[in-house]
């Protein structure tokens, strides 16, 4: 296959941007930030300052800025500070997909906690509603531990693919 030149391999980029994002926001993501993560994770370096991402996506200034306040509260990715400059990059992790599933055990630790407390100022375990709180409990937990473990086995699985 012939090497394809700089404006080739940018319309190729654009477009899986378009249809990874349309695939988030299909998944429940909203758009923008499906968008602005698609347009990350396809970077070659993988780091874009706001400026960038803006014109990469063709919006606003501001639509940027509040993607990547979603996509940094999701853990998604994070913000840095471009070594002698006062801009700031926005950093997606080469395994992104890792440290976000990872990062939802933070997120059910909460859930866990009220929903645990929740069974008795529901009345009980006695009662359809405790029960059904406490069925959320042993999943939750059970998922926890899961992805704890899963966690482990994909580090070797990477470790075997030498990434």
């Amino acid at each position: 296959m012939p090497r394809k030149n700089a404006a080739s391999r940018a319309a190729d980029r654009a477009q899986f941007v378009e249809r990874f994002g349309s695939a988030l926001t299909a998944a429940g993501m909203q758009r923008l930030p499906s968008r602005v993560f698609a347009a990350l994770l396809a970077d070659e370096d993988g780091r874009m300052t706001s400026t960038e991402l803006s014109d990469a996506l063709s919006v606003s200034a501001a639509s940027v800025s509040g993607a990547v306040r979603s996509l940094q509260q999701m853990n998604m990715i994070h913000r840095e500070r471009e070594p002698g400059s006062r801009r700031d990059v926005y950093v997606v992790a080469d395994d992104a997909w890792h440290d976000v599933m990872m990062s939802s055990q933070s997120t059910y630790a909460p859930l866990t906690q009220t929903l645990r407390d929740g069974v008795d100022q529901v009345g009980g375990r006695g009662t359809d509603a405790g029960a059904r709180l406490a069925l959320s409990v042993a999943f939750l937990e059970f998922i926890t531990a899961e992805m704890a473990a899963l966690s482990e086995r994909w580090e070797r699985r990477r470790a075997e693919l030498g990434m």
